[in-house]
């Protein structure tokens, strides 16, 4: 018996689940490069934000080199997005060229022993579609489902796990809200015409890949959704703060969620929205990065939310990560057992810090998978966990800046070097062991 089979039967480590998914994430716009016939290219070019993505990493072209080192770092598993806008530049032309391009990214990831798992929306739209109204176009729902058809015959083949939209409410507050990404709004009003075709192009994309799977005889897949969560904690003990997390519990964690489930959801204000059918999610992807404190600022929408309180006057609030999010590993466990109510398959499809000190990458990864790893002891069940991300990226609004990646990228000769984090992490991902105590 080895000292390390000695200590796991001593209850030394904590050990993940046969086949547990290991590995990273990316999306196609923050790496690949020249993805010019989407919203975002043309939001950079007019001065939107402060870096344009450019060639990005490269990836476009670099994928194999990338996913060679995704494998030396003992990944069994990837998470990337396929850009729609590649796939169908001008509204029903499909671009065969860009189709057999991913045929071979897949092929790639499969010669090294990697599961691919595949996002069909990550933040961007074609640009014909942007012009159209984006998400507020009544066609919206239809087109998208049209396209996730397109891929999963084209592309599906042993496909085992499809995220249809990653973080659609992440998308309505910084598009609709606060302005800061593409179509550049303010509009409340236009929150839930935009998050109802969101949740009815989910239900069309799911129908469609689950469709086409059955019509080519194909093995069984599984569609899930990459809902962003956090933990929200209460200002004060006071009786208002606790409600308004209460609310922002249900309302920003668990409201997409339910609906896509029940297929029907209610809105503040009595809206309605009835989705063609119940139960489309198989899985479910969480992406989890922090925690708010939430003060109750009154009962008019939104204010019975509460806001995010920027006082420091709270004694256990932890480290701040380069973008000054706060760093909160137990918030993982708490999400994970509070979403095993659903009793479906979690997938942890993003979690992550961006820092300038690698030795805070590594520190964040193992306290956040040992809070993981308490979860799966008591029941939860978790299926995989997909760090984000594989490669430094564009980190959209905010640039370059965020150093995210397990691999280092200079983006001026677009070198690639990999991070002792990642070496640390990439152990865990060999062995399926953390040792408790560090």
């Amino acid at each position: 018996m080895t000292l390390e089979h000695k200590n796991v039967q001593d209850g030394k480590y904590h050990v993940f689940p046969k086949g547990f998914l290991w590995g990273a994430a990316t999306s196609s716009h923050q790496v690949e490069g020249d993805n010019i016939h989407n919203d975002w290219w043309e939001w950079e070019q007019t001065g939107k934000v402060k870096e344009s993505s450019g060639k990005a990493c490269e990836h476009w072209t670099r994928f194999h080199e990338d996913f060679k080192l995704a494998k030396s770092l003992h990944h069994n598993s990837h998470r990337f997005s396929i850009e729609w806008s590649r796939i169908e530049p001008h509204e029903g032309e499909f671009s065969e060229a860009a189709i057999s391009h991913y045929r071979q990214m897949i092929q790639s990831l499969r010669s090294v022993g990697l599961e691919p798992i595949i996002t069909l929306h990550h933040f961007t739209l074609p640009l014909w579609l942007a012009k159209e109204g984006g998400w507020l176009s009544n066609r919206s729902p239809q087109l998208f489902g049209r396209y996730a058809q397109k891929v999963a015959e084209s592309l599906g083949e042993g496909i085992r796990y499809w995220m249809t939209i990653n973080e659609p409410e992440v998308y309505i507050f910084k598009s609709y809200l606060t302005g800061e990404w593409p179509p550049g709004e303010k509009a409340p009003e236009k929150v839930y015409k935009v998050a109802s075709h969101l949740l009815k192009a989910h239900v069309f994309a799911y129908d469609a890949i689950q469709d086409t799977f059955q019509k080519l005889n194909r093995p069984p897949t599984q569609v899930g959704i990459a809902k962003h969560v956090a933990v929200f904690s209460p200002c004060s003990s006071s009786l208002w703060d606790r409600i308004s997390v209460w609310l922002r519990n249900l309302m920003f964690n668990h409201l997409f969620i339910k609906a896509l489930i029940k297929g029907r959801i209610f809105y503040p204000g009595f809206f309605r929205i009835q989705l063609p059918r119940m139960k489309t999610l198989d899985f479910i992807g969480l992406n989890y990065y922090t925690r708010d404190f939430v003060a109750n600022k009154g009962f008019r929408t939104p204010g019975v939310f509460g806001d995010v309180c920027t006082s420091k006057h709270h004694s256990d609030v932890g480290k701040k990560n380069f973008l000054s999010w706060e760093i909160y590993p137990k918030g993982l466990f708490l999400l994970v057992k509070d979403f095993s109510r659903y009793h479906l398959p979690i997938l942890i499809s993003e979690n992550g810090i961006c820092t300038e000190h690698d030795e805070e990458r590594w520190q964040f990864i193992h306290d956040h998978l040992k809070h993981l790893a308490k979860a799966i002891e008591e029941g939860a069940p978790v299926i995989g966990y997909l760090y984000w991300s594989l490669l430094d990226n564009f980190e959209w609004a905010e640039g370059f800046a965020p150093q995210f990646g397990l691999v280092e990228v200079d983006y001026k000769t677009q070198g690639r070097k990999i991070r002792p984090s990642a070496k640390a992490y990439a152990q865990v991902c060999k062995t399926g062991l953390l040792l408790k105590e560090d």
